[in-house]
């Protein structure tokens, strides 16, 4: 079996996900095509030898629609050989993408791809695609199927935790991620520019080094009222009868920002780089993915995790830096309570909840960020996951090489 290599990563800035964020007034198939052509010109690549460009994106309806990964390659400018797929496995769609391209090259059926993902959340809305799990009254009734913000406070009361416990977690991502950002450590990001050539964004937007737990303590729960208002609480109880009531401790403060960017990785197998001269930073060692129960539906890293490090005869240890997506603090939480993890290496340098969540591109976002920081305190090996609506965890482990 051939070896999947990363050459390279790119990623824009996360923009604020809202009508005032500096993103906003860019399209989404211009922060796929920045960033597209950043890898290009960067490693001075010819876009011949590039077979396929892998997209995630979990809204692709309008500007998101029409398989968004072919016109990108079109726009970018690069060879009309060059062709273009997108992807949706929800929030692990970027992840998703990269583990796809790292199985073609492995199967020796491509020898190059690049993939990644895209979301702009301040122009198209999470939810605009519809979709029968969360809006067929009779598969949400049967299956009971609830928000994920009310998941999320489902685990939390189901396993113990309080609203200090996240607020703390919150703070202490804005705090990791504000250090990153001053001392240079986020490598891999592309400044966003306007037509004119002019810097919009070059550096992530959300991030809050002033959050305290006096300022989150003023939050209001953000799931309360339509847990309990919408009957959505009495769903979920009705499949873990054993809690007796849901806490609802999650609000804005302590989940994922709601945010516009994207990111791609360039992969190939070893003669790709012998044919360009590149020197590969990693090797995609191994990737997973495991459903798991969809009421309660954030808990799928852990199985994930376990089912790869179990099939690659590792320990939980044998990993130096695990990033594990912040959707909402409990996620990570939860998921270093489970496997035993220190929080020493887990998100060093902050997470979704500082530096926001741009759904189909997060999972490309944070292999970059695990990459850079592998290399940054040179260390060897890393692993991604992220919880996934409807129930399922994605997991991916690099190597560097």
């Amino acid at each position: 079996m051939a070896e999947a290599f990363i050459y390279d990563i790119a990623r824009t800035p996360r923009g604020k996900g809202k009508n005032d964020g500096s993103l906003h007034t860019i399209q989404p198939i211009t922060l796929l095509t920045t960033v597209l052509q950043a890898l290009r010109d960067k490693n001075q690549l010819d876009t011949s030898l590039i077979e396929d460009i892998i997209i995630g994106c979990v809204t692709p309806v309008a500007e998101q629609g029409s398989d968004i990964a072919r016109t990108a390659a079109i726009v970018a400018g690069y060879a009309e050989t060059t062709a273009g797929v997108q992807i949706n496995r929800f929030c692990s769609s970027g992840l998703e993408a990269i583990n796809m391209a790292a199985a073609y090259i492995m199967s020796g059926q491509f020898d190059a791809l690049i993939a990644g993902g895209v979301e702009s959340m301040s122009r198209i809305p999470m939810g605009s695609d519809g979709g029968a799990l969360f809006t067929s009254p009779a598969i949400v009734a049967k299956h009971k199927i609830v928000p994920q913000g009310i998941s999320a406070d489902l685990i939390a009361s189901k396993y113990g935790y309080k609203r200090q416990d996240l607020d703390a977690y919150a703070v202490e991502s804005h705090k990791r991620a504000y250090q990153a950002q001053l001392n240079g450590y986020f490598k891999s990001i592309v400044p966003v520019k306007d037509q004119a050539g002019f810097t919009i964004l070059d550096n992530d937007e959300t991030v809050r080094p002033e959050t305290t737990l006096e300022t989150l303590a003023k939050l209001q729960p953000a799931f309360a009222m339509m847990g309990q208002m919408g009957g959505l609480d009495n769903l979920a109880l009705m499949q873990y009868p054993e809690v007796e009531k849901i806490d609802h401790v999650h609000h804005a403060g302590n989940s994922s920002g709601i945010v516009d960017g994207s990111a791609v990785t360039l992969l190939g197998n070893k003669e790709f780089g012998v044919k360009t001269g590149l020197k590969p930073r990693a090797k995609i060692k191994a990737f997973t993915i495991i459903g798991s129960e969809p009421t309660i539906m954030l808990t799928g890293p852990v199985p994930a995790v376990q089912k790869i490090l179990k099939k690659n005869g590792m320990q939980a240890n044998d990993i130096d830096l695990y990033e594990v997506n912040e959707a909402f603090a409990v996620v990570p939480m939860f998921f270093m309570d489970a496997l035993g993890v220190s929080h020493d290496k887990v998100n060093v340098n902050g997470g979704a909840i500082a530096l926001g969540h741009p759904l189909g591109a997060t999972g490309a976002v944070i292999l970059g960020t695990l990459l850079d920081e592998l290399e940054r305190r040179d260390k060897q090996t890393g692993l991604a996951t992220l919880c996934i609506g409807g129930g399922m965890g994605i997991a991916t482990i690099i190597e560097r090489v």
